[in-house]
This record gives structure tokens, C-alpha cells and sequence, in this order.
């Protein structure tokens, strides 16, 4: 299986996002800048989970989005 380091995923989630439209994340009590340490701390958690870990890029990045929202971080198009 081919590892794709934390900030290749990050920087890919971005160009994505980028290209659709604006958004950004936001939390009602954390500043943005915290943003990815609550991403990498919820994508180190579920390349942790055995069923992402047998499963698609795809997969990994739900099971991310679904934590950081847990979180309370919030994408909000602008």
C-alpha cells in the first residue's frame, strides 16, 4: 500500500476546495491557525481504524471530515 504523507493529503483537500469555490473552516471558539492540528489529530486517529485502513483514500478522508466536525469545525462557503 502506498503511504501519502498528512500534508499531501492537506495540501490535495485544499487545491480541491480551491477549485470549486470558497470555503473555509470555521469553529466558533478556536482560532483558524488550529485548524490542522485538529486535522492531523483526526487523521492519525483514523489511519488507526482497521476498516480505513483496508479501505480507499476516499475513506480516509471521510472518517478525517467526520472528526474534524466532531471538533466543531464547520466548512462554510463563501
Amino acid at each position: 500500500m502506498r503511504h501519502i504523507s498528512s500534508q499531501s493529503l492537506l495540501l490535495m483537500a485544499g487545491f480541491l476546495l480551491t477549485a470549486c469555490s470558497s470555503t473555509e473552516w470555521v469553529h466558533p471558539n478556536k482560532p483558524a491557525s488550529e485548524y490542522v492540528n485538529d486535522y492531523n489529530k483526526c487523521q492519525q486517529a483514523a489511519l488507526r481504524d482497521p476498516r480505513v485502513q483496508q479501505g480507499s483514500q476516499l475513506l480516509l478522508l471521510n472518517a478525517t471530515d467526520r472528526c474534524v466536525q466532531k471538533e466543531g469545525w464547520r466548512l462554510i462557503e463563501h
